[in-house]
């Protein structure tokens, strides 16, 4: 029987889970994100589990809003080209199955400029800052991971409202594991 593990970044993103479904908080960052599910990943018996890594998400390009289940990541801080000029893979893109094609860019810049906002709408279409670091840990230990993003914001000034407009966020992540439970 499959089990589940919900993995947000801040407890306000997982408010709404449903009880008796453990939660994993990792704190802000790929580096935490990758951290905190490794523990939680090495201290359990992983055979029938999958990881389900619910949070809010910046809109990169105009007129996205809702829920979206990326089918990639991508590490957008790290320079991929030059680590590929020394012959090594940085790894800087995964796939995630069961997406619904969307793009999500992850990294530890906080998107709130317009420049970097049309930068990276180049190449994805939603952003974070765990994601990538979820599902890193998640390949390593060969379990099954589902990233589910609420937009909570345009990837902008507006994003500078996170506080305020979480908890809107949240509702719509719980509905969906609720939902996914069934």
């Amino acid at each position: 029987m499959t089990e589940y593990l919900v993995v947000s970044a801040v407890a306000g993103e997982a408010r709404y889970v449903p009880g008796g479904v453990p939660v994993v908080v990792t704190g802000v960052g790929k580096t935490a994100a990758a951290v905190a599910v490794s523990r939680a990943l090495g201290e359990r018996d992983t055979t029938e589990l999958v990881v389900l890594n619910v949070g809010t998400t910046g809109a990169l390009r105009d007129g996205l809003s809702g829920l979206f289940l990326p089918s990639t990541v991508i590490n957008h801080d790290v320079n991929a080209d030059a680590v590929r000029a020394i012959g090594l893979d940085p790894q800087d893109e995964l796939p995630i199955e069961g997406g619904d094609g969307t793009v999500l860019a992850s990294g530890d810049v906080f998107v709130a400029d317009p420049d970097v906002r049309a930068r990276l709408a180049e190449r994805a279409h939603l952003v974070d800052m765990e994601a990538y670091g979820v599902v890193y840990a998640c390949r390593a230990y060969g379990v099954p991971v589902r990233v589910v993003k609420h937009v909570s914001d345009s990837a902008d000034e507006a994003a500078l409202d996170w506080p305020a407009l979480v908890d809107a966020s949240a509702k719509a992540l719980g509905e969906w594991v609720t939902d996914h439970l069934r």
